[in-house]
């Protein structure tokens, strides 16, 4: 079983889309296996309870790979696409692109409070293709 989510972001952050992906799984076994189709953003299974999780998780991946307008970054070449692309293609290196999650009767190993969340690693709003695919 296959499907494709689009996920439309409004710049860097966190959004979450379990329910959308629980709906996909329902009533079904197998293995599921999310993919995202960039080179600029990840994939992440991360709380989502508080959003200050969210918010703590943008703020330190900036801080750790900030912008190459930062003094610090002045040892990157590819920066004619704007100051936060590069740095975007070094967080989605340093995080997964891809999940996987057993489901059984429709019921997915998720715990109680993780959700399914794509990290949008760029400034500008995108419209992000994650590939979904329920093995049997």
């Amino acid at each position: 079983m296959h499907r494709e989510f689009q996920i439309s972001t409004r710049g860097q952050g966190l959004y979450e889309f379990t329910r959308e992906v629980r709906r996909f799984c329902e009533g079904h076994d197998g293995l599921l296996t999310l993919f995202v189709r960039h080179t600029s953003c990840s994939l992440l299974i991360q709380e989502n309870a508080d959003p200050e999780v969210q918010t703590d998780l943008h703020a330190f991946f900036s801080r750790l790979v900030p912008p190459t307008t930062d003094p610090n970054m002045s040892y990157l070449t590819h920066t004619y696409e704007g100051p936060d692309d590069m740095p975007a293609h070094i967080k989605a290196a340093m995080m997964p692109v891809s999940l996987s999650i057993p489901v059984s009767n429709g019921t997915w190993a998720l715990g109680t409070w993780q959700g399914i969340y794509l990290f949008e690693h760029r400034d500008a709003p995108h419209t992000r293709q994650v590939a979904a695919h329920l093995s049997r």
